[in-house]
């Protein structure tokens, strides 16, 4: 097993919840979230944030609006629906659940035996 795979897997799993975070703040365009979670060493490429704005999209929690810019194209700033903030609450309730968890895990430094029948 590949210490690497695992590690990525462990960040895409979260990667849906902290989109969904970062997009609830406000208004806020693609390349500044890869930017935000590249510092937050997640570390996602375009190749995977469109398609899954995409598929956010297309389950209704996020929506788009084109805004001109002054310096180039028009730029798509996304933002997150009612339904998306319900869904973000959610994540968040199970993320908290699952840092819990985790954490009592980590703290637990007992070894125990299993007793010889």
């Amino acid at each position: 097993m590949k210490l690497e795979n695992t590690q990525v897997q462990m960040r895409k799993g979260i990667l849906e919840f902290c989109i969904l975070h970062i997009i609830s703040r406000g208004e806020v365009y693609a390349s500044d979230m890869l930017e935000e979670l590249t510092a937050a060493k997640i570390m996602v490429v375009e190749g995977t944030l469109y398609p899954l704005l995409t598929r956010l999209k297309n389950a209704g929690l996020v929506e788009y609006k084109w805004v001109e810019s002054s310096s180039g194209p028009p730029r798509k700033y996304y933002s997150v629906t009612e339904e998306g903030k319900k869904f973000k609450e959610s994540l968040e309730k199970t993320w908290k659940e699952l840092v819990g968890s985790t954490t009592a895990i980590l703290k637990n430094q007992s070894t125990k035996t299993v007793k010889e029948k």
